[in-house]
């Protein structure tokens, strides 16, 4: 017996029967299956997520604040690595299948272009003739064609599940419209679900300490505002920590957010237990046939959680520091953008050769939108000032 068998048969006796098994798995259906002896499908699938150039990339991608503006505030990597990690627990807990959540997370993020939503939204507008730019498909654009590492295929060969949870990721920022290859069942499979939650969980509470670190907000403000959850969450830390009302705004905000972190894991988990119950929820079947989302909040907190995304936005999403970055952001990505559709001469040569195999204006803007959205923060940044500043030198590598 293979180590991957006895992983398969540890996964039947642990998981839950609502979870997804890997031996169940409907496999590698774009180029067909690659047997490992040693790892599970969804523990390839992490693999090949993790060793992806456009994962190693989100490390120089925004979150909210512009990387050049600060070190300490959180990037689209460790954001990712954050969801990952709430999944991871919420998933054991669950008993649902801790890999397959782990992929999905690793992978849910890796079509945001450089500028965090502000790219999104200024590359959704320069192809709304086009199809528009949503960035959950183009994740799911990047793990199928635009990642380059192996000889007989593009892209990465993963899973059906782990490629449905990519496709079918939704938080407040994430509304994909439903993918044709993905239209079987109304729900996704409880590990998605649980990266669904993960995701909303992680940037609040840790867009919160970005912007208390920041002094964009304060405590005093945090105490005033009309949600019962978070002012909860800030008596049980003046309750639990003696010191926590002098001690500095950096320590405090951590603390909190980690007081938010454990009651949100724990209300979900009880709201899902009770929702298995309730929907007679016995069979991953069961979940996929499934109208509603069984990983959830109760209703009451999930109330006061819009209540908080709700003040986020308004209070550091759209506060001067963010609109100014954001603004920055979008007029990079269109000039690029306008100037490389005129110009497509400047593109690197590994992008020239696929942009003259294609033969429509649409595949081609098309093309030149994938070139854009892999790209960093920073190099974005370099390639603007390379083709716009008259005085800037051109001794740069372009991104192949």
């Amino acid at each position: 017996m293979t180590h991957r068998e006895e992983r398969e048969k540890i996964e039947e006796q642990f998981l839950s029967p609502y979870a997804i098994h890997a031996k169940q798995s409907k496999g590698r259906t774009l180029h067909g299956d690659e047997q490992d002896d040693y790892r599970t499908v969804f523990q390839r699938d992490r693999d090949r997520v993790l060793y992806s150039k456009a994962f190693r990339d989100l490390q120089y991608k925004t979150q909210v604040f512009l990387i050049n503006e600060g070190d300490f505030y959180r990037t689209r990597l460790t954001h990712t690595l954050e969801v990952a990690q709430h999944a991871r627990t919420l998933a054991r807990v669950l008993r649902l299948n801790e890999d397959l959540c782990e992929a999905i997370a690793y992978a849910h993020d890796l079509g945001h272009p450089p500028f965090g939503h502000a790219g999104e939204a200024a590359l959704d507008e320069l192809l709304q003739d086009d199809g528009g730019f949503e960035h959950n498909m183009q994740s799911l654009r990047v793990v199928d064609t635009l990642e380059k590492r192996y000889a007989r295929y593009d892209g990465l060969n993963l899973t059906f599940e782990t490629r449905e949870g990519i496709a079918k990721h939704q938080s407040t920022y994430d509304h994909p419209a439903p993918h044709e290859g993905f239209l079987a069942t109304p729900s996704p499979s409880m590990e998605t679900q649980v990266v669904n939650i993960a995701d909303p969980l992680a940037y609040c509470a840790h867009d919160l300490e970005d912007a208390l670190g920041a002094g964009i907000i304060s405590f005093a403000e945090i105490a005033k505002m009309d949600n019962d959850f978070l002012r909860e969450a800030l008596a049980k830390c003046q309750s639990k920590f003696p010191d926590f009302t002098s001690g500095s705004v950096l320590l405090k905000s951590r603390l909190l957010v980690r007081e938010i972190i454990e009651q949100t894991t724990l209300l979900v988990i009880e709201q899902t237990q009770k929702n298995i119950v309730n929907n007679n929820i016995a069979t991953a079947n069961d979940v996929l046939a499934n109208k509603t989302a069984i990983v959830q909040l109760p209703a009451t907190q999930m109330e006061q959680f819009a209540k908080l995304k709700k003040y986020l936005l308004e209070n550091v999403y759209q506060t001067p520091q963010v609109c100014i970055m954001n603004e920055k952001g979008k007029m990079i990505i269109t000039r690029l953008f306008t100037h490389l559709v005129q110009n497509p001469q400047m593109l690197p040569h590994s992008w020239k050769t696929q942009y003259d195999d294609l033969h429509d204006a649409q595949t081609r803007r098309r093309l030149i939108a994938d070139y854009i959205a892999l790209m960093t923060d920073q190099y974005a940044s370099l390639l603007y000032q390379m083709m716009f500043a008259p005085t800037e030198k051109i001794m740069f590598n372009f991104q192949s």
